[in-house]
């Protein structure tokens, strides 16, 4: 047996704001929108909703198409970089909304990439205990932390949640192959400057704006553009696989013209890459579940594609895992 992901779900809040609502609010034109980044729309989560919600539907929603009940988990591991608290973990909010109490929950925070993180440490875990099941769920909330006057983050990114069950599947699928890396020295690229042990909240880095996502977006461009595609093509090569007979290119929703460039650069031309993006815009750690869970139920994966899932961010980070897909259930 391999280990693979048995199902998938997500969840995008019902609430949609349009490029011309955006437009008004942060001071340019719908079209500008589009022509920057391929957005058209994107969700924000209701004012009751917080990311432990949106996790716990996305999750709801992968158990259902598993057959399983959240008493069959084993583990519940939850990427997020918008917890509903500093403390407890997101993951234990989750574990308690689903009734999952056989389950070890933690979360892992390395933003965009934190999904496929997690895959990889749900993989692990697996490996040792053969008959374990994970619910591996990316979810954020960026709406609540958005400068919208700062027209370079508050154009790209929204709210969402998507999740997969991990377990045991037949030979030959499963996951391949993954690989984890992480770059320090650019963790300036992508961050929220206020809130923690460093500069705790006050009445100063509030009137600051301490507290809002700040990103770096050329610096995050040339990142990926330089460290991007060699991990993907070394991670193929690992594995045994020409990057040009991947058959589905499943990455992190950042922004529609660096997926076109980064394709491009990857030779992965070849590849249905899957965008969700044009209709949810940059939802964080749930990009790349939400576009897979996407690709499944739209009937795109087949058994026995390879499907490469590429997750880059904060940190900066990149996560990536290459799978032969199955039909499990």
């Amino acid at each position: 047996m391999g280990i693979g992901i048995l199902s998938t779900g997500s969840y995008l809040p019902k609430h949609e704001v349009t490029n011309d609502e955006i437009a008004e609010r942060v001071g340019v034109s719908p079209q500008w929108i589009e022509a920057k980044t391929q957005i058209r729309s994107r969700r924000y989560a209701a004012p009751h909703e917080a990311t432990s919600d949106l996790a716990t539907l996305a999750a709801e929603r992968a158990l259902d198409q598993a057959g399983l009940s959240a008493g069959q988990i084993d583990y519940v591991i939850v990427s997020t970089s918008t917890g509903d608290f500093p403390q407890p973990p997101t993951s234990y909010l989750v574990q308690s909304a689903l009734g999952a109490w056989n389950a070890a929950c933690f979360d892992v925070n390395v933003v965009c990439s934190g999904f496929v993180y997690a895959l990889a440490l749900a993989h692990s875990l697996i490996a040792q205990h053969p008959t374990a099941r994970a619910l591996v769920i990316g979810a954020d909330v960026y709406s609540r932390i958005l400068d919208f006057t700062d027209r370079r983050t508050a154009i790209l990114f929204a709210d969402g949640a998507g999740a997969a069950v991990v377990g045991a599947v037949p030979d030959p699928c499963g996951i391949m192959a993954s690989d984890l890396s992480s770059r320090g020295d650019a963790h300036h690229l992508i961050r929220v400057e206020a809130g923690g042990s460093r500069n705790p909240a006050s009445a100063q880095t509030l009137a600051e704006g301490g507290h809002h996502f700040r990103m770096d977006g050329r610096g995050v461009r040339d990142f990926v553009a330089e460290h991007v595609p060699p991990a993907l093509t070394a991670l193929a090569d690992r594995a045994g696989v020409d990057i040009a007979a991947v058959d589905h290119f499943v990455p992190h929703q950042a922004n529609g013209v660096m997926l076109t460039d980064l394709v491009e650069r990857t030779g992965l031309a070849g590849a249905q890459t899957h965008r969700t993006l044009i209709r949810y815009g940059n939802v964080g750690s749930a990009s790349v579940p939400v576009a897979l869970d996407d690709a499944n139920r739209s009937g795109a994966l087949d058994p026995g594609d390879l499907v490469l899932l590429a997750g880059f961010g904060g940190g900066m980070s990149i996560g990536a895992s290459l799978l032969t897909w199955g039909n499990p259930i």
